[in-house]
């Protein structure tokens, strides 16, 4: 995936010749070809800080929640059962193992569908709680899939994001940014900035942090349109 944009005439080009699903990350076929390394390894990486963040959040009894990127469903057994879970990807290889998870565990709480993040199918102020864990990096508008996530979550709602964004140390940022060529061809961004994502949404951040000082990742909590509460 390219982060450059294109010229206004190459992507009218684009768009008359081939399916918009077609340039999506999820939806190309080295994504679908990862499946197997993902499940292997993504646990180690993410999953304690899922774990620990999705608990920490004391989720009520009966909260609405969405996770948007949900994949083959790693992070489902962090929510609690007393809530309704809504877990949606574009790559359906991947809710296909979420889907074979939820059977096999008996979770009736939990549901999964394929739905683009940058055009969520849900009414506005659907939600009560929003989560995503490193997708907000490898859709094609980071920006776009942000603003919608805002719109179906209610006000005084919740959202929370554990993603790579761009340092804010120099150094480590062209370290990091040079390993951008890479990781395009694999279909995410090592240079997104948190601002750049976040900028004129009506939302306030409540914590912004890192796990541990050489953690990659970064955790941002929010709430949604707080001036409307």
């Amino acid at each position: 995936m390219s982060t450059v944009t294109p010229h206004p005439q190459d992507s009218k080009d684009k768009s008359d010749s081939e399916p918009k699903r077609s340039r999506v990350p999820h939806a190309a076929k080295l994504y679908h070809n990862l499946v197997p390394a993902y499940q292997a390894f993504w646990p180690a990486v993410a999953g304690k800080n899922i774990r620990a963040e999705v608990g920490a959040m004391q989720l009520p009894e009966g909260a609405r929640v969405l996770e948007v990127g949900v994949g083959t469903g790693l992070s489902l057994a962090s929510y609690p059962r007393h809530i309704q879970l809504t877990g949606i990807d574009l790559s359906e290889s991947m809710l296909a193992e979420a889907q074979t998870l939820i059977n096999r565990k008996g979770w009736d709480h939990i549901s999964v569908q394929p739905m683009n993040a940058e055009e969520l199918e849900f009414a506005d102020d659907q939600f009560d709680v929003v989560t995503s864990f490193h997708t907000v990096s490898v859709v094609s508008n980071p920006a776009k899939m942000m603003r919608e996530l805002v719109r179906v979550c209610r006000p005084g709602g919740k959202i929370l994001i554990i993603n790579h964004f761009r340092s804010d140390n120099p150094l480590i940022a062209r370290v990091v940014d040079s390993a951008g060529n890479v990781t395009k061809r694999l279909g995410w961004r090592t240079d997104l900035e948190l601002e750049e994502v976040l900028r004129e949404l009506p939302i306030r951040i409540d914590q912004r942090y890192k796990p541990n000082p050489f953690s990659f990742f970064t955790i941002m909590k929010a709430t949604a349109k707080p001036d409307q509460v």
